[in-house]
């Protein structure tokens, strides 16, 4: 099927362009929602965190698989039954008449959620000619940051006048859209590894070691926590024992070991997301609570960082068409490094107006680094992997989501433990996130190596790489 055809290039940029703000928005909306949620069925803390753990899990185990049966069996097929799903069981939750019904309901919702993410890098891919994969992944990423960002602002919005159950409500008639625009005007269908079997073992290796390690990551702070942890890093190391055995791999770990750029590239996008995700949280709360401003009024500010990435990720996206992505990522990677480190300083006194440059500054770094990074996934591998390489690079963001999350809970538990964020504690509190942004800002310096350990990219030496847009 050609790459460089119109009728399919529209009907697949609209379409993933949608999938990749909802999903996101979906995962960080629900979170300022929480307290509402809590009240109405009565949940402790505990429960409501398994209100956003449980979608976040979900999509984090099932991102692998389903981009290898993408690749085995369609995958616009895959990325149409994965939005049927997520738009279902929006539905039941906005529905749930108990928390455990919702809970479920947040899984499944999540499986169709990973089923979405781990094909549309893949769908853009296929459609668009090397030339003009960067523009668009620019787009596309541009579309999962903003998604992720302004949830708690809109989220809070629709909570506030709506009820916490009009976030799901609004799931629907994105849902319904893409699903008839993917069936009515998304033409043909890709599955370069058609004929293949699938690694029904593999994937139930990986899928319970991820599970157990995360509970552990979770609970790192008790004996119980490291047990769980060592175990699902046996997991992980059984798993690849048995990748590198059988015929047919959901992964294949050649990509890892024979291929620089897609190691590296992933290995960056994990440390980013691990060091970046968390930010809106902490900033979330010491705006409403330190400085006493209304949800709408933090929102205001904590979308200012999207909004600067929305506008510079498809022009740094075109700019790794034709300048090394390496450089240009791991230049994104240390401005959002010297961000994180100007956040280390923040007391109760800090200027709004400086938080709001800090944020800029962070937002200029987020769209240097994150598309002209999945522009070298992605050209890294062969069509074949397509379905595996925007899984991996999906499951990189939502495993590093989850780990960002669980370093600021430890690092919470260590300076407050189980004291509220109330003007006593406000000094503990803000120990704690200059803790976290010192972590934030080492782990960040550490990614610019591994972005510029990835090696140079094939993206420039393909015979249609430096063609003109």
């Amino acid at each position: 099927m050609t790459a460089d055809n119109p009728s399919y290039q529209r009907p697949a940029l609209m379409v993933t362009t949608l999938g990749s703000f909802i999903i996101p928005f979906m995962g960080s909306s629900i979170n300022i929602a929480l307290p509402s949620i809590g009240r109405e069925f009565s949940l402790d803390a505990l429960m409501l965190n398994w209100v956003t753990t449980s979608y976040l899990l979900s999509i984090a185990v099932f991102l692998l698989p389903f981009g290898r049966i993408s690749d085995i069996y369609g995958i616009k097929k895959v990325f149409l039954l994965g939005f049927i799903l997520f738009t279902l069981f929006s539905f039941f939750s906005a529905l749930s008449p108990s928390p455990s019904f919702l809970i479920g309901s947040r899984v499944f919702q999540g499986i169709g959620a990973s089923m979405t993410a781990s094909t549309g890098i893949a769908i853009l891919t296929s459609v668009f000619p090397p030339n003009k994969k960067g523009r668009v992944l620019g787009i596309n990423v541009a579309a999962v940051y903003t998604g992720l960002s302004c949830g708690p602002f809109f989220g809070g919005l629709l909570t506030q006048h709506y009820g916490w159950r009009s976030i799901f409500w609004v799931n629907l008639p994105v849902g319904f859209m893409i699903i008839l625009y993917t069936l009515f005007r998304l033409k043909g269908e890709w599955a370069e590894a058609r004929g293949e079997r699938f690694d029904w073992m593999g994937s139930l290796f990986y899928s319970s070691a991820l599970v157990v390690m995360m509970f552990g990551f979770f609970r790192i702070s008790s004996s119980m926590g490291l047990i769980l942890l060592a175990i699902g890093l046996i997991g992980i190391g059984i798993f690849i024992r048995w990748e590198l055995r059988v015929k047919s791999p959901i992964f294949e770990m050649r990509l890892l070991t024979e291929n620089r750029v897609f190691a590296f590239s992933n290995l960056a996008a994990l440390i980013n997301y691990s060091a970046t995700f968390a930010l809106n949280f902490l900033l979330s709360l010491y705006l409403q609570s330190v400085r006493g401003l209304k949800p709408q009024e933090a929102g205001l500010i904590l979308i200012t960082a999207p909004v600067i990435q929305a506008l510079f990720s498809p022009f740094a996206g075109r700019i790794s068409d034709r300048i090394e992505p390496r450089k240009v990522a791991s230049t994104g990677m240390a401005i959002t490094t010297l961000g994180l480190f100007l956040f280390i300083f923040l007391d109760e006194k800090t200027d709004l107006f400086t938080i709001v440059g800090y944020l800029l500054l962070l937002g200029f770094g987020f769209a240097l680094f994150s598309s002209p990074n999945t522009n070298a996934v992605m050209s890294s591998v062969e069509k074949r992997s397509y379905g595996v390489a925007s899984g991996t690079l999906s499951t990189m963001r939502s495993v590093g989501m989850m780990f960002s999350m669980g370093l600021v809970m430890l690092i919470f538990s260590i300076f407050m433990g189980r004291t509220p964020i109330a003007p006593p504690y406000f000094p503990l509190f803000l120990k704690s996130v200059k803790g976290a942004f010192i972590l934030f800002t080492v782990l960040c310096a550490l990614g610019i190596g591994a972005s510029l350990s990835r090696g140079p990219s094939p993206i420039l030496s393909h015979p249609q790489g430096k063609g003109s847009n």
